[in-house]
């Protein structure tokens, strides 16, 4: 797509790497200052995006330290998101409708007895907006509306699934522990303080339009200077939310390209061999993970080579202890 094109093609971070350990859900980017060390048998999910000229490919992946196959709880948690992120992939498709999905990964992570996390959405993402207005909602309530949406072919989604072993309402506990942000472009303020100001002014040269860690900022300065720009909404905030202490907790998202001939998912990671303690016996829950995610063509004609791992095949439900993503 972008051989021999002479000019300057932006390319870079379209949201900044996540490393958020067992109970803590998301949004955990460390400063250069944090010290943590990562200790066996902790649950990490990263979480990171990058784009080519505006579009974005974003995904996040859950792993265990520790050898050998994951087992009981832990396990449940990885596959009921994992699953539940299959069978979106089958969902999200030219026609369907977001609350088809919302309905189904809310009963999948039921299944293994865990809860898909509220708060945690799937946007339509555009050409420099990693937040489009389609949203697939992860769990309906009264708290959270989106209006019901069809999803249409050439469109492009970023479908984000959190399971917990816990209550799946997670909490801010330390503002502090902030350090994404995006800027609000539709929002202005004449802002105080001078190192508002000039972090403001970095902050719109550096990163205008994509979301950015205060790790990529001046550390001492964005303390000082991020409080007042939040604070009169010129930046949104991607807040680090926990669950309790002893909950387990599985992150999976990929990004989804709605094609004429079905869906491709473009980013992806393989699991570890997972051990749960429940297995998958609903006969719908069956049959959406036996849906291809390729619109098969009327007539005949010659079947076209197509390259290796670019249809997920049909899922088998009676082996869902380790599913397997395509890479």
């Amino acid at each position: 797509m972008y051989k021999n094109v002479k000019r300057k093609i932006e390319r870079g971070v379209a949201f900044p790497t996540c490393v958020s350990v067992n109970n803590t859900v998301c949004h955990f980017s460390p400063l250069a200052s944090d010290e943590t060390v990562l200790e066996d048998g902790d649950i990490v999910k990263i979480d990171m995006a990058c784009h080519i000229d505006g579009f974005i490919a974003a995904v996040a992946h859950t792993h265990v330290l520790q050898e050998g196959p994951v087992t009981g709880r832990a396990a449940d948690a990885l596959a009921a998101a994992n699953t539940a992120a299959e069978v979106a992939l089958r969902l999200v498709r030219p026609g369907r409708k977001n609350k088809d999905v919302t309905e189904a990964i809310q009963k999948i992570a039921a299944a293994y007895d865990c809860k898909i996390v509220e708060g945690v959405l799937s946007h339509q993402m555009k050409q420099f907006v990693i937040d489009g207005n389609k949203v697939v909602l992860s769990v309906s309530n009264p708290d959270t509306r989106v209006d019901d949406a069809e999803f249409e072919e050439n469109e492009v989604y970023a479908i984000d699934i959190v399971a917990s072993t816990g209550d799946g309402k997670p909490k801010l506990l330390d503002e502090k522990q902030t350090t994404i942000y995006k800027r609000a472009v539709d929002k202005s303020y004449h802002l105080k303080m001078k190192a508002s100001r000039f972090i403001f002014s970095e902050i719109s040269q550096k990163f205008p339009i994509m979301p950015f860690s205060a790790r990529a900022l001046e550390e001492k300065r964005a303390r000082l200077g991020l409080v007042e720009c939040v604070n009169h909404e010129l930046l949104q905030p991607y807040p680090v939310l926990h669950e309790k202490p002893g909950d387990y907790v599985a992150h999976i998202k990929f990004t989804v390209l709605l094609m004429p001939n079905g869906s491709d998912r473009v980013t992806s990671h393989s699991l570890q061999e997972l051990q749960p303690t429940k297995t998958i016996d609903d006969p719908e829950i069956k049959a959406w993970l036996a849906l291809g995610t390729k619109t098969k063509k009327k007539g005949g004609g010659k079947k076209k080579k197509g390259k290796k791992g670019a249809e997920a095949e049909p899922m088998d439900a009676t082996n869902d202890a380790t599913p397997q993503e395509q890479d």
